[in-house]
């Protein structure tokens, strides 16, 4: 894992606008804002895409989200908000520490999101559910 600009931040070595911190998270605004309020949320473990978080970050992450969107909506006055995480480079990723952005849609400003779903076909659906249902059993087993 490459030292990144959140293991900086974390360590107190780049200041910034912290909202919340514990042993495990902190939460910060964003310096480059979607819309005012921007917070982003990261676990203090080191590491680059959610798959890679271990139970205990996750859990973590898990209570914290919930507390700082709630107190984001509350000093913004925003009624609506999304949650974004990205992992890896080709799903716009641009720093590699997880992390989860608190948007809120305040003022017409906030995430835009284009959707283009596709057609599914039902036999590669069942056939992609034992797939993800199986790995899934291992995943369980394994931790």
């Amino acid at each position: 894992m490459s030292d990144t600009i959140f293991s900086k931040i974390i360590r107190g070595e780049i200041p910034c606008h912290r909202v919340y911190e514990d042993d495990a998270v902190l939460a910060f605004l964003d310096v480059n804002p979607l819309s005012k309020g921007h917070t982003l949320v990261v676990p203090k473990e080191a590491v680059a895409t959610l798959d890679k978080l271990s139970e205990e970050s996750a859990a973590a992450i898990g209570r914290v989200l919930p507390k700082i969107a709630r107190a984001v909506m509350s000093a913004t006055g925003a009624t609506s908000f999304n949650i974004l995480q990205n992992n890896g480079a080709d799903a716009h990723q641009a720093v590699f520490h997880v992390h989860f952005h608190v948007i809120p849609k305040v003022e017409g400003r906030g995430l835009g999101i284009g959707w283009e779903p596709m057609k599914a076909d039902n036999a590669e659906l069942k056939a992609l559910r034992e797939k993800i249902a199986w790995a899934a059993a291992t995943e369980t087993q394994k931790g």
